[in-house]
């Protein structure tokens, strides 16, 4: 169970979906190019599907629905695209500055699956970055993926916190899952439809806002 009133040693954010309202965006772009080659799927149902997913697994699961390889250059060109939409149309997630500025007192950092470029882009498009500055983790750089608990453990040791001693705050399953593994208090925004599959004992925020009154920490900072 999440710990009530209690100033935690480190914050760890995810960015998609958590910080950045960006899941329907990437996923729209990465459905757009599948169906230039033929493949329809349904933008919400296959969203749901492949989130907290990195992008080399989603384009596999293409690869394997479509039935043939797909171009060389397709996982370049989904980047391009997303950049491109991102650069666009990319907000930040409701009340995410809110939060952050709120908590701007406290260590915090960010660990995502994606490449720090796109974190960065992500984070700096919404005007994010200047509260993470370098404390941006990314499973590319560490070489671990969610569910694996490597990305969170790597982040608390570099920020010089006992995994204990931290709260992730996620938005996907297997993000909750690898804060669970890390030994992390866990925090799940979960704005529609609670995952069934998320364990008892992990709270669940409909609005990123509870973050605050569940630490214990008031709006203003």
């Amino acid at each position: 169970m999440a710990r009530r009133g209690m100033n935690p040693g480190l914050i760890l954010f995810d960015c998609d979906g958590t910080l950045v309202d960006s899941e329907e965006l990437g996923t729209s772009v990465l459905l757009e190019m599948a169906a230039e080659l033929g493949l329809n799927l349904p933008l919400h149902e296959t969203n749901a599907y492949f989130r907290g997913w990195k992008l080399d697994q989603c384009v596999e699961q293409i690869r394997i629905w479509l039935g043939r390889e797909l171009p060389g250059d397709f996982v370049a060109q989904v980047r391009t695209r997303t950049q491109e939409v991102f650069k666009a149309r990319l907000q930040p997630v409701p009340g995410a500055l809110k939060v952050v500025r709120a908590l701007h007192h406290l260590p915090m950092c960010v660990a995502s699956s994606g490449p720090r470029e796109k974190i960065e882009l992500s984070l700096s498009l919404t005007g994010l970055l200047p509260y993470f500055k370098d404390h941006i983790f990314s499973g590319y750089e560490v070489g671990s993926w969610k569910p694996d608990p490597g990305l969170f453990l790597h982040a608390a040791q570099a920020m010089g916190v006992k995994p204990a001693d931290c709260v992730v705050v996620e938005d996907s399953l297997v993000g909750v899952q690898a804060g669970i593994a890390a030994g992390m208090t866990v925090y799940a925004y979960q704005p529609e439809a609670v995952d069934p599959q998320i364990p008892e004992g992990v709270r669940i925020l409909r609005r990123l806002e509870e973050l605050l009154p569940a630490l214990g920490i008031a709006a203003g900072g």
